[in-house]
């Protein structure tokens, strides 16, 4: 498979149609909702962040979905193990939200009576300042957190599908520094040695679609490791997003296949998965913790999630054959099948 790096330049042409699919290592191309030519409320633009150590995480989300606007918070602890969620849902925001077009630049800030979410950039950090009313029972939570960017390139994907002027455009920015606290009641959460991920996502996508996507970033015996392994989300034959970064280098691969175990038909989450490349220079076991599943179904949209958080194991082959190995790093894996 020969991979497409994509150009500098605008990201839709005239008609609203995907210039180029490809991948690159930063925003270069420039997303134009004005752009966008599908009819109906169509456009899907968020803003997802997970902050994370070996014991504890957090997850934000702020998403315009044109038809719906949706916020979550997912707070983690990977030793008991549990998670708590809180996630809030409206109608017809339809560009109200005003998402940045790029990510490198413009703040993300919402805020009503009973959850303030704000994405800032500040100094060349970004600050996220959360506030939720009654997040656990009569437990307020808020965050304040400053996420440092620790590398220089990241994972970008421009994906077009099936149908025309249907598209996706989505950068994961890993290994981001994470210091700051979060309180929910009267206790305080410390983040000192964890580190984030920014998934940014513009696009049109199709109504019914399942993807798979894992994504790890920290340190391992003195080395900056992250890597971002995903498909089955659009046509990726010019491209995938599958890299590897390590300490200053990044490193391209080919497909990837997440193997989940099967138990009585059905696939068995919370067993040790295979995640491997065709050609093996990507060789993983990932023994999973916690399975944050939610599942909605309201009216014609529906959404069925597992994001599994545990360890991984394993090799990525680099230069000349060269192996790097990690041993028990915590990440997440997540198979996810939507219909709206």
């Amino acid at each position: 498979m020969k991979q497409k790096v994509l150009k500098e330049g605008p990201l839709l042409d005239h008609q609203g149609h995907l210039i180029e699919a490809g991948y690159a290592t930063s925003l270069v191309k420039t997303y134009d909702r004005t752009k966008v030519k599908v009819k109906g409320m169509r456009i899907k633009e968020w803003d997802y962040y997970y902050i994370g150590d070996q014991h504890k995480g957090i997850a934000f989300t702020v998403a315009d979905n044109s038809y719906m606007w949706l916020t979550s918070v997912t707070l983690f602890d990977f030793q008991k193990p549990q998670e708590k969620s809180k996630t809030f849902m409206g109608w017809l925001p339809n560009g109200k939200l005003k998402m940045p077009s790029t990510s490198q630049t413009g703040d993300v800030s919402f805020i009503k009576r009973n959850q303030h979410l704000e994405f800032l950039h500040e100094n060349g950090k970004r600050h996220l300042r959360v506030w939720i009313k009654q997040f656990d029972g009569n437990k307020d939570l808020t965050a304040d957190l400053i996420l440092e960017k620790t590398i220089k390139d990241s994972m970008v994907i421009a994906t077009p599908f099936e149908k025309p002027k249907h598209f996706y455009y989505n950068q994961k920015i890993n290994l981001l520094k994470a210091t700051g606290d979060v309180t929910l009641g009267e206790e305080t959460i410390r983040f000192d040695e964890a580190y984030g991920v920014l998934d940014w996502g513009r696009g049109v996508w199709t109504y019914q679609n399942t993807w798979y996507w894992s994504s790890l970033s920290g340190v391992f015996e003195g080395k900056k490791i992250g890597f971002n392994l995903g498909y089955g989300f659009g046509d990726t034959s010019q491209a995938t997003e599958n890299m590897l970064f390590y300490e200053d280098k990044t490193y391209k691969y080919e497909d990837v296949v997440f193997d989940i175990p099967l138990k009585e038909g059905q696939d068995d989450y919370l067993s040790p998965w295979k995640i491997q490349s065709k050609d093996l220079k990507i060789n993983l076991t990932f023994t999973p913790i916690l399975d944050r599943h939610s599942h909605s179904n309201v009216l014609i949209i529906s959404s069925n999630q597992h994001q599994v958080f545990g360890m991984f194991s394993g090799t990525f082959e680099i230069d000349n054959g060269k192996k790097i190995h990690i041993h028990d790093m915590m990440g997440f894996a997540e198979k996810v099948m939507n219909k709206w």
